[in-house]
C-alpha cells in the first residue's frame, strides 16, 4: 500500500475513534511550535495541523491526556499539559497504557502509537511491555474507572474512555 494512502487510512481510524468517544479536534494551522509535531491541546481540545503532523499515532498519545483528566478540568488543558505541572506528569503512565488500549480498539500497530523518534528512545522497550501484557500503569486506570484488571471489562477492553 502505497505511504500517503496507509496514513490517511490510519487517520481516519483514529478520527473515528474520537467521534466515538467523544474527543473534541479540530483541522487548523499550527503557526507556532509545539511539542510535538502538527498537535496542539488547546482548551482540552486537539489542534490538527494535517500538514505537520508527523506521526499519527502521537494524535492518540495526546487525546489520552485529554481523556485521563478529570471531565471538570478538560477544558482547562493546554499545550504541554505535563509541563510544570507535577500531577499531570504522574498520569503519564496511565497516558501510554490508555493510547495502547486505543491503538488495539482502532486495530492498529503498537508502532504506529510508540514509534521511534519518541517516547525518549523507550519507544521499543514500552512496545515490549505492554506486548507482552506487562501493563505499567494498570493500576492508575482501573483507580480512574476506566478499565479492570479482571473479568468483562478486564485491560485491554475499556469500561470507558474518559475519565469522569
Amino acid at each position: 500500500m502505497e505511504k500517503g494512502k496507509e496514513r490517511d487510512l490510519v487517520l481516519k481510524q483514529i478520527f473515528q475513534f474520537f467521534d466515538e468517544i467523544s474527543i473534541q479536534y479540530n483541522f487548523t494551522e499550527i503557526e507556532t511550535e509545539t511539542f510535538l509535531p502538527g498537535i496542539q491541546i488547546k482548551n482540552g481540545s486537539l489542534q490538527i495541523d494535517l500538514k505537520n503532523l508527523k506521526y499519527p499515532g502521537d494524535l492518540l498519545h495526546e487525546a489520552g491526556h485529554i481523556a485521563v483528566s478529570l471531565s471538570a478540568e478538560r477544558e482547562i488543558l493546554n499545550d504541554n499539559v505535563i509541563e510544570n505541572n507535577s500531577e499531570k506528569a504522574g498520569e503519564e503512565m496511565a497516558v501510554l497504557l490508555w493510547s495502547f488500549a486505543a491503538a488495539r480498539k482502532i486495530g492498529l500497530p503498537t508502532e504506529i502509537v510508540f514509534h521511534e523518534a519518541g517516547y525518549k528512545g523507550e519507544a521499543k522497550w514500552l512496545t515490549e511491555q505492554f506486548e507482552s501484557e506487562n501493563y505499567i500503569g494498570l493500576p492508575l486506570l482501573q483507580w480512574m474507572g476506566l478499565t479492570d484488571i479482571e473479568g468483562e471489562n478486564a485491560f485491554p477492553k475499556m469500561k470507558s474512555w474518559l475519565r469522569e
